[in-house]
């Protein structure tokens, strides 16, 4: 009987035992969460300043509308059509806004190009007569931009406004009527583009670009020395550009993909 009673005594006070050690094992291992997997990504977000140097090319078109005086030898809805080509160079100035792979943005760019040209009329006059010159001389846009971030690429497409400093003149170097004018005009249009970038260190980036832009019809009075006016309705058809970026980047927000 005593010996029965005992190991039955002995049998609760191990089991006890091992129920504390338990809890005490228990106690001693707090649960912990695991860490958040992150990765990080290259960090397009905020305002960046740049340069850009390249060539342009523009298509430069005048038509005679209304010739009023002797001085010029087209007829109305007479005109010209010349290619001209050169370099460009400027700055920009822009923000971006990123979300994960995807980068938003607004820019505003001013350039100075070296696009002219010349063509003497020897079809409507005497050879020599009338002298056409025009220079397209500097340019401004204002774009938004789309595009897609592949860490340190950026691929994206712009539109937006532009607007063109264009010069017209002419010279009629045959009497009676000789003399010379010229007139300077804003035209304004608008353009389309895309380019690459990439972030060489945390600030810096590189990249090229291609754009092309249209614009509207403005009308250049020229006068000479007989009464009246020599009207052309002139435009640069189009100019189109390539050029290399290269962008200072202001710190933003570090960007964090869960």
């Amino acid at each position: 009987m005593f010996h029965a009673r005992f190991i039955a005594a002995l049998t609760v006070t191990t089991a006890l035992g091992v129920s504390a050690a338990s809890a005490a094992d228990l106690a001693a291992r707090p649960y912990t969460k695991a860490p958040a997997y992150v990765e990080a990504i290259y960090n397009w977000a905020g305002f960046y300043v740049g340069g850009h140097l390249g060539g342009a090319w523009t298509n430069e078109q005048w038509v005679n509308s209304a010739n009023t005086t002797a001085f010029g030898d087209l007829a109305p809805g007479q005109g010209f059509r010349q290619r001209g080509s050169g370099f460009m160079g400027g700055g920009q100035i822009g923000y971006n806004w990123q979300a994960n792979d995807f980068v938003f943005g607004i820019e505003g760019t001013i350039s100075g190009l070296d696009n002219s040209g010349r063509v003497t009329n020897t079809v409507f006059g005497l050879s020599h007569d009338d002298q056409f010159s025009w220079r397209a001389n500097a340019m401004a846009t204002i774009v938004g931009r789309a595009g897609y971030a592949i860490q340190n690429n950026l691929l994206y497409f712009k539109g937006g406004y532009a607007g063109v400093n264009n010069r017209l003149s002419v010279v009629d170097n045959v009497p009676p009527a000789t003399g010379s004018g010229s007139q300077t005009h804003w035209a304004s249009g608008w353009t389309v583009g895309a380019g690459w970038e990439y972030g060489i260190t945390r600030n810096w980036t590189i990249g090229v670009e291609y754009n092309y832009a249209a614009f509207e019809r403005e009308t250049y009075q020229l006068a000479g020395t007989s009464a009246g006016t020599y009207t052309f309705d002139a435009k640069p058809r189009d100019i189109q550009w390539a050029v290399v970026r290269m962008n200072y980047k202001f710190d933003a927000p570090v960007i964090a993909r869960y």
